[in-house]
């Protein structure tokens, strides 16, 4: 009854005009029971209003009309009701017919089921006794597993194993230690145990680690020797296959065309392939380059999660390492330390190099590159303080080999060398500067040394040494032993220290970063002969040369250095490696030319210090003979003898073009003395006789000048006949029909052009006849005097007036 007056809304009847207000007051009341409301308002009001009977008559009256309204429904239902009483007796009757039937059943139920569950709870008891033993099993081979693991990790621990004894742990915890009961004491062993493993591994092999790093540092400094020999055994065959080229260059240029060179290429050694103890598995290379323990650490690094800890001390420890080789001890020379020094850095190089290229990123190539920026800026400054000491030249010589074989042997693992080849290639002028002083020093003992003697050779080796290694041979045939050469001991000697200057110039030039640096070569060889080698023979000439022997000496030693300066240039240019018809296009003069002419001067002025010796009879001359000497007068006899026998002696050392020079210097010196006999206050007058005879004499030196045709060509032996050519002038002149001819342009370019017409005056007003006429028996003795006569006076008085 109460939800069916929740769920009924009854509204309020409708409020009549003119009601009372008692009867509003009982509606709302109403309204507020039918609808749920609160009644407090109700009531406060009435007891507020001090009636309270009229709440409650209000309440009566609305219970009266509900009690109505009820009864009105009950008779409504009241026939459904009385249906389901009847309903509900019969299905009493029902329910207890079934009760007692379920009775039965349960009974039945009872007594057949009590078998089945006794044999039910046995099943569950064996069902639950065979999982403990599942269980129990499973523990037992978990357990078994596990120790197997754990002496498996042990086993290999003590094999050093370290990598399979951390996987074996890192198994452990992976598949065992979250199976195994939080309580159990296998599990707290594991629990401790497992970080003590790790921390053990990370221990062991963080020592191995450190071994190696000492050891790599011996290993480095041998692995540089090394590679760096290998450079230079590479370069030696070049150097060697270079010199066989240059040998068939030769023997073709030569057109020995009976010997065959085959240029065979050796092998390499290894070097073709990935270098110096280069594995592609990083372990054992040649001197145990042996990468095996950093890598192995770096694995076990990156297992333990430490990966980038482990690059950070790899590349701080080698950093430092790096720091340590750039310390130049300041106790031991460079020159005895610096190959140690920069193998050591190469060999840290090579070995950085492979890690980067096996290592799986342990280093970069960004931290290798600044490595190497700060190895090349310290190296450099080494460079530039060590060579900034040095005051030899073999020594940095030495130096600069060294670091350029250091360079081509990292090129080959792609490190950048320009900047060492830069710091060579600053001191070249240094270099050169103090090869050229020790090649002073060297010339100049050399010189000291020599005795003005022909070179005397016994054997073929000495004249293969002295002489074909030079290229200062006159002839391709090997001479009879021994064999006393033209030169004297100065020749080699200096010819082996200017060869050594060139080889030891285009070393130092070599592999140097510059491809063409012949010129750079000639530039400093023409100082060397120049400046050096000139200015000693210059030097040597005018303090120590006291006879013609010696001054003949010297002579031939010029014209051969002459010869050895041709194989000079071509020396420099195959080593350069240019074509020699480039270096005959640059070459210059000859660069001793100064020393040579001093030393032909010097020759040439002792000669004629001792032809002025024989010269001297000529004051024994007959000016105003009465006959014409018909053999020659005596000094010219003594003149003859001496010039005979000097060349007898001097063809045997001098070349002939020397020989022609100082012979035609010799014969014009002679003519100027004869002539100045004549010109000088000593000789006041002669006749034609005298003349005459000076004719003969003048034909006896044109003879000899004639008779050297055998040693010289036809032209060279007619232009010493021209070093006669004054004297002969004049005698042509005086002993001519027509001197007045004198006075003729044509002729007299022709036929006088080396006359002076001054000497001519004075050496023509000196010529009497045996009467003490003026050319009283000039021309044809005793014939038509007079025109001559006339003609000479005629001659003097034009050339004196011209004058």
């Amino acid at each position: 009854m109460n939800s069916a007056k929740t769920r009924r809304k009854i509204a309020p009847a409708a409020a009549e005009n003119g009601d009372s207000a008692d009867k509003l007051d009982q509606l709302l009341l109403s309204s507020a029971v039918c609808n749920g409301e609160d009644l407090g308002p109700f009531i406060r009001k009435a007891f507020a209003s001090g009636k309270p009977e009229t709440l409650l008559h209000h309440l009566r009256h609305f219970a009266r009309s509900k009690e109505s309204e009820i009864e009105e429904v009950c008779k409504a239902h009241y026939q459904d009701f009385i249906l389901a009483v009847d309903d509900l007796r019969s299905l009493l009757s029902d329910v207890d017919s079934l009760k007692s039937s379920l009775s039965d059943s349960n009974s039945k139920l009872q007594s057949v089921g009590v078998p089945l569950l006794s044999s039910l709870d046995a099943f569950v008891e064996a069902r639950n006794i065979s999982r403990n033993v599942s269980l129990a099993l499973e523990s037992v081979s978990t357990c078994v597993r596990l120790m197997e693991l754990c002496s498996r990790s042990n086993h290999h621990l003590k094999n050093n194993n370290l990598y399979m004894a951390l996987k074996c742990v890192d198994s452990l915890e992976a598949d065992f230690l979250k199976k195994t009961p939080p309580s159990s004491t296998l599990k707290r062993m594991l629990e401790k145990k497992i970080p003590e493993i790790r921390s053990h591994i990370e221990r062991k092999v963080s020592k191995e680690f450190g071994d190696w790093l000492v050891e790599i540092r011996v290993v480095s400094r041998n692995l540089g020797q090394l590679a760096i020999g290998q450079a230079s055994s590479a370069r030696q065959r070049e150097e060697d296959l270079r010199i066989k080229q240059r040998q068939a260059e030769e023997q073709s240029r030569l057109s020995l065309r009976d010997c065959v060179y085959a240029l065979e290429e050796e092998d390499d050694d290894g070097l073709s392939g990935g270098g110096v103890g280069d594995d592609s598995n990083g372990g054992n290379g040649i001197l145990g380059f042996d990468l095996t323990p950093l890598y192995k650490a770096y694995h076990i690094h990156q297992t333990l999660g430490l990966e980038d800890r482990f690059k950070q001390y790899y590349f701080e420890n080698r950093k430092l390492q790096l720091t340590s080789d750039f310390q130049v001890s300041s106790m031991t020379p460079f020159l005895e330390s610096h190959q140690t020094f920069f193998a050591q850095i190469a060999g840290f190089f090579i070995v950085e190099d492979r890690v980067l290229r096996t290592g799986g990123g342990l280093i970069s190539k960004m931290e290798v590159e600044n490595l190497w920026e700060t190895a090349v800026s310290k190296m450099c400054s080494v460079l530039e303080d060590q060579f900034s000491r040095m005051q030899t030249a073999n020594h940095l010589l030495l130096i600069k080999d060294y670091v350029s074989l250091l360079g081509v042997t990292l090129r080959r693992y792609g490190y950048p060398v320009d900047a060492l080849l830069d710091v060579l290639s600053k001191h070249r002028d240094k270099y050169h500067e103090l090869l050229l002083s020790d090649c002073r020093k060297h010339i100049g003992e050399a010189l000291a040394a020599d005795k003005f003697e022909q070179m005397l050779m016994k054997k073929e080796y000495e004249y293969s040494m002295n002489v074909l290694s030079f290229q200062i041979q006159t002839s391709d045939i090997i001479p009879a032993f021994p064999y006393v050469a033209p030169f004297s001991s100065t020749v080699p000697d200096c010819c082996r220290i200017v060869r050594s200057f060139i080889e030891d110039s285009v070393s130092f030039m070599s592999y140097g970063g510059q491809l063409d640096f012949y010129d750079v070569v000639k530039k400093y060889l023409d100082r060397l002969l120049g400046e050096v080698l000139d200015g000693a023979l210059l030097k040597l000439i005018n303090s120590s040369i006291h006879g013609v022997a010696q001054a003949m000496q010297v002579a031939a030693n010029m014209a051969v250095l002459e010869r050895a300066c041709d194989f000079f240039f071509r020396h420099a240019a195959q080593l350069s490696g240019i074509p020699l018809r480039m270096a005959e296009r640059g070459r210059r003069q000859f660069l001793l030319g100064k020393a040579r002419d001093v030393a032909e001067e010097m020759l040439s002025g002792l000669l004629k210090t001792k032809v002025d010796g024989f010269m001297t009879l000529i004051e024994n001359v007959n000016w105003m003979a009465d006959d014409p000497s018909q053999s020659g007068n005596e000094y010219l006899n003594e003149v003859i003898i001496y010039l005979e026998t000097l060349v007898s002696t001097a063809q045997q050392i001098l070349p002939a073009p020397v020989l022609k020079r100082v012979l035609q210097d010799v014969l014009s010196h002679i003519s100027e003395k004869i002539v100045g006999s004549l010109y000088g206050d000593s000789v006041k007058r002669f006749n034609v006789n005298a003349v005459i005879g000076l004719d003969v004499d003048v034909r006896i030196l044109e003879s000899f000048a004639d008779n050297q045709a055998p040693l010289f060509s036809d032209e060279d032996a007619n232009q010493l006949k021209l070093a006669l050519s004054e004297v002969r002038q004049l005698i042509n002149l005086l002993l001519s029909n027509h001197p007045e001819n004198f006075l003729n342009p044509v002729i007299r370019e022709r036929s006088y052009n080396a006359l002076d017409y001054r000497k001519v005056i004075t050496i023509s007003e000196k010529l009497r006849d045996q009467s003490d006429r003026l050319f009283g028996t000039f021309g044809s003795r005793g014939a038509r005097q007079n025109p001559k006569k006339k003609s000479l006076d005629v001659l003097i008085k034009r050339l004196r007036d011209v004058s």
